[in-house]
């Protein structure tokens, strides 16, 4: 059996391959039910199911983000209620002992701003320091004229990597301080230290150690701003009181104190630290001694 053939009128144009489905060029079938508008929230109605008539609910939306999750009321507290509000921060640093109250005496090397500190005490006393500067982080450099009594220290410390480095009096480099890599300079160079090539600078701090009061000491304890002292003779007491302003109450216990014990003291604040060394400080440097 044969089909006739359609036939075409002469006037009468073929349709172009699209147009016979509209002007898209899609298949009505294959039409998408949904087109995204600049207003669209992203809500896909569903097809041949009629909306509940129910109050349209206005949602907010914030373009390029989604919607919004659920909105809660602020947290407020009132005038009255700030008071009872508080937090535990203290300072951060070095705890160097404990003070009369048995609470931790911070002492804070690492500071934006130059920080001179001078202690008139022991050897035992400035390596205490020395390591426990170091196990907060910070770069120790000793500047001493008796390297001997330091390396067995700078090897210790750091647990194989070089946290403490020894220099010859007079030879400490430049260290390069940051607020990242702070850097505490101990100047052991005896009774009458020479200037030195290092100061303080912002996160760089100085330590410098006298053995004692001598002629030459009144003038590193009138430029320092914080100074440390350990048992001291009375008439060493009578240097320190002219030089530091420190009330006679105090002067009187300098030479009775015990050989871990010191007075931190500013032009305005005075404390009396006990320092408790701990085993691995024991082990390494001994017990608390006052005199080398």
């Amino acid at each position: 059996m044969s089909y006739p053939t359609p036939t075409m009128n002469p006037g009468q144009q073929q349709p172009q391959q699209g147009q016979q489905y509209g002007q898209q060029g899609q298949n009505p079938a294959r039409r998408p039910a949904h087109v995204a508008s600049p207003t669209d929230t992203g809500m896909i109605p569903l097809l041949q199911q009629p909306e509940p008539q129910q109050p349209q609910q206005r949602r907010i939306f914030s373009p390029g983000f989604g919607l919004r999750g659920p909105r809660r009321n602020r947290h407020v507290v009132s005038a009255e209620e700030v008071a009872a509000i508080s937090m535990p921060i203290g300072d951060d640093g070095v705890i160097i002992g404990t003070d009369t109250e048995s609470q931790p005496a911070v002492l804070g090397l690492a500071r934006p701003t130059p920080f001179d500190v001078v202690v008139v005490g022991g050897l035992w006393f400035a390596q205490v320091l020395a390591l426990r500067a170091a196990a907060t982080g910070a770069r120790v450099a000793v500047e001493t004229g008796r390297p001997q009594v330091w390396t067995q220290l700078a090897q210790a410390a750091g647990g194989g990597q070089q946290c403490v480095t020894v220099y010859p009096v007079g030879r400490v480099p430049a260290q390069g301080p940051s607020v990242s890599s702070p850097v505490v300079l101990i100047r052991d160079c005896g009774v009458r230290p020479p200037r030195g090539r290092v100061t303080s600078l912002p996160w760089q701090s100085v330590v410098t150690v006298l053995p004692y009061v001598g002629e030459h000491a009144p003038r590193w304890l009138a430029q320092a701003q914080l100074v440390g002292i350990q048992r001291i003779s009375p008439q060493e007491t009578e240097v320190v009181r002219e030089t530091l302003g420190i009330p006679a109450e105090h002067l009187q216990l300098l030479p009775t104190l015990s050989d871990n014990v010191a007075l931190w003291c500013t032009r305005k604040h005075r404390k009396f630290v006990m320092t408790e060394p701990t085993d691995a400080e024991t082990g390494l440097l001994g017990v608390a001694r006052r005199m080398d």
